[in-house]
């Protein structure tokens, strides 16, 4: 498929808007990822969207609100692990890779858009559905993103990354689940410090009071993807703290 030149401005207006400085590559990047959801979608079903420019809004750009706050996450985890390897390795170590795991990834979202826009990570993207997870591969060698990988698991199956880490330092999702559900099936996989981020519509209050004992949400961060009106948030959680015991 042929990109219309309204389609690329209008994918290079969102990303400015949200204060993502992209290069040509990479929104090029992004247009093929968007076309072959296109013609992946008349065979397999990857989602119920099936105009082009709504598969842009509602999907990749809805996908592109969370980068800035990805990138955050990121800063501040490698800058905390730094700070700590510091005290117990020499000044030479390089720091763990950041890892993200993208939790039913369904064709990708928000994992590829992830994988284009932070080359500088790791995405695994998981799904229990074959097909899927066969199309976010064959999008990782069509586009030549070395650092975009997929499995076919239920995620509760799924073991730690095969980098030098114990865990995900971020996972995510996008429409997967409730969050203690989410929580639950991935806390096997979250790295020490690391924080889930679950992509929501409305603030999600039932959810978040249903978390169990051992998780917390810390933040409730709205997004406001370009050109949509819908409401939009990201539902930061982590690990609560043990509480020692009283002697």
């Amino acid at each position: 498929m042929v990109t219309g030149p309204n389609e690329r401005q209008l994918l290079q207006s969102a990303s400015e808007a949200l204060g993502l400085k992209l290069s040509n590559q990479q929104l090029e990047r992004l247009m093929a990822y968007r076309d072959a959801l296109l013609k992946w979608n008349r065979v397999y079903n990857l989602t119920a969207i099936r105009q082009p420019q709504e598969m842009l809004r509602q999907h990749l750009i809805d996908c592109l609100a969370i980068v800035p706050a990805i990138q955050r996450q990121q800063l501040a985890q490698s800058t905390s692990s730094a700070t700590s390897a510091a005290s117990l390795t020499p000044a030479t170590s390089a720091p763990a890779r950041f890892n993200i795991l993208d939790v039913g990834s369904g064709g990708g979202l928000p994992g590829v858009v992830l994988a284009i826009t932070m080359p500088g990570v790791t995405v695994d993207c998981v799904d229990a559905v074959g097909k899927k997870a066969a199309f976010v591969r064959q999008v990782a060698g069509e586009l030549g993103l070395p650092n975009l990988h997929a499995h076919h698991s239920r995620v509760e199956s799924l073991g730690p990354p095969a980098a030098a880490v114990v865990g995900y330092h971020l996972i995510t999702s996008r429409a997967f689940a409730s969050l203690a559900d989410f929580t639950a099936w991935t806390a096997h996989l979250l790295a020490p410090g690391g924080a889930w981020a679950a992509m929501k519509g409305q603030q999600p209050d039932d959810e978040i009071q249903a978390l169990g004992g051992r998780v917390e949400m810390f933040h409730v961060e709205p997004l406001a993807p370009p050109g949509m009106t819908a409401q939009r948030c990201l539902v930061w959680m982590r690990p609560r703290p043990a509480v020692a015991p009283q002697p």
